[in-house]
């Protein structure tokens, strides 16, 4: 049992009970006294804790009567295992989460206030990023605040160093890789310990190999895991796995990050923030990315994964009782959905990319423009495995199952049968 799923186990008695308690300890009680708003944060990590701290600071010098954010730190890992507990127990006022599936799960099940009064004033939103807000109602329920890309992370030095080239293919990929492992480099740094990091290779070698439509019916319960597509990703995965670090279920993205930083390994796959936070400043410079390779021309690399975060108004926050605190709550939203709001944020935490067109992109790096463009290119872009499905799928089976397969990845067939049987069941209560 992996250390993850024996918190897991943990959480499921006395963990459980006590981290939504913890989570709503800054409450002031009903409705508080209505100027101060109460924060639910996942952003335990130092860069991001720093970035908030600054943006929530600078809407308090211009709030208006003296309206405070008091913020609730929870770590990652565990803010996202237990979200549904905290949301259903005395949530804070305000809280972070995710856009797309992950948010309409829980509008579906009344757990979150309808913003849909916030969005006719905003502006500055794409259609897709309004979309990716809105629930299966049509009400709009999330203030996006920042998103940022996957890709193949590697150091422009170590790249220039043994003449590498990014590659375009898969085939090309893997030659590389075996290039890299005569070098005497780990080729590609690879962790899994948190249980989701692994999933962006998954979705990638899935997109690449399917298209995008196919993740997006499989993560939706409307495809069989059994399917000969979803054997062919494990099949190709498996041709990757002797290039990647043994033991990845034993370490943390922040141990495969690092071990890029160090080059000590090539290449890594990665949302934009993680390897950005384990590089000094000095170095950030050196920090690159390509795309993750073509497995199928039919899909190129149409598809992008880049997950949006932002902000949502719990439903049950007894810190929302009363008109006054819900107008503060409010407020606050509608100036972090300002490209200013976003601009102080991406100051101190330069791993993300703002959602608005109101902010200003003047000072972005290198590495933050390219980003761009790979967004802004993408015909398809997906959320993430654990925010395309329902939260209980991911967390109750994909966790483990993809923990299984890097530690077994001989038995694809018990591995597809085994999540498809739990798929049936847990979709059925949808």
């Amino acid at each position: 049992m992996s250390r993850r799923n024996l918190l897991r186990g943990a959480a499921a008695g006395a963990g459980a009970i006590t981290l939504p308690a913890l989570l709503a300890a800054c409450g002031g009680g009903p409705g508080g006294d209505g100027k101060t708003v109460t924060m639910g944060s996942n952003a335990s990590d130092p860069v991001p804790k720093k970035a908030f701290a600054e943006a929530f600071r600078a809407y308090e010098k211009q709030a208006k009567g003296g309206r405070k954010v008091e913020v609730n730190t929870v770590n990652h890992e565990g803010f996202q295992e237990n979200i549904n507990r905290y949301l259903q127990g005395k949530p804070e006022s305000v809280f972070m989460w995710f856009a797309g599936y992950r948010m309409q799960f829980f509008a579906k099940k009344n757990l979150l206030h309808d913003i849909s009064d916030l969005w006719e004033g905003y502006s500055g939103f794409s259609d897709a990023l309004k979309e990716q807000s809105t629930g299966a109602d049509g009400k709009q329920y999330l203030t996006p605040y920042y998103y940022y890309p996957w890709a193949v992370f590697h150091r422009k030095s170590v790249f220039e160093k043994y003449g590498y080239e990014a590659p375009e293919t898969l085939d090309d990929y893997l030659a590389l890789a075996k290039q890299m492992k005569k070098d005497k480099l780990v080729p590609i740094a690879f962790s899994d310990k948190d249980g989701w990091p692994a999933m962006g290779t998954f979705d990638y070698i899935n997109m690449r190999t399917n298209g995008y439509e196919f993740h997006k019916n499989l993560m939706a319960g409307k495809e069989a895991w059994t399917d000969r597509r979803v054997r062919e990703v494990f099949d190709t995965w498996r041709r990757v796995l002797p290039y990647c670090h043994e033991g990845a279920n034993g370490r943390t993205w922040q141990e495969a990050a690092a071990t890029l930083q160090k080059r000590q390994s090539g290449m890594a796959v990665f949302g934009l923030p993680h390897p950005g936070q384990q590089f000094p400043e000095a170095e950030q410079d050196d920090l690159d990315f390509f795309p993750f390779p073509v497995i199928n021309p039919e899909h190129g690399q149409d598809a992008v994964e880049a997950p949006i975060d932002g902000f949502l108004l719990a439903a049950k926050s007894r810190d929302l009782k009363n008109d006054k605190a819900m107008e503060s709550a409010k407020d606050l939203l509608k100036w972090l959905a300002t490209g200013e709001a976003e601009d102080i944020y991406l100051k101190h935490d330069p791993n993300n990319i703002a959602v608005s067109d109101k902010a200003d992109t003047s000072a972005y790096s290198p590495i933050q423009k390219k980003a761009v463009d790979l967004v802004s290119n993408a015909k398809q872009i997906s959320q993430f495995l654990d925010r395309d499905t329902r939260p209980d799928f991911s967390s109750r089976v994909m966790i483990r199952a993809i923990q299984e397969f890097i530690n077994n990845p001989k038995d694809v067939d018990g591995l597809v049968n085994d999540i498809e049987r739990q798929k049936k069941t847990i979709f059925a209560s949808d």
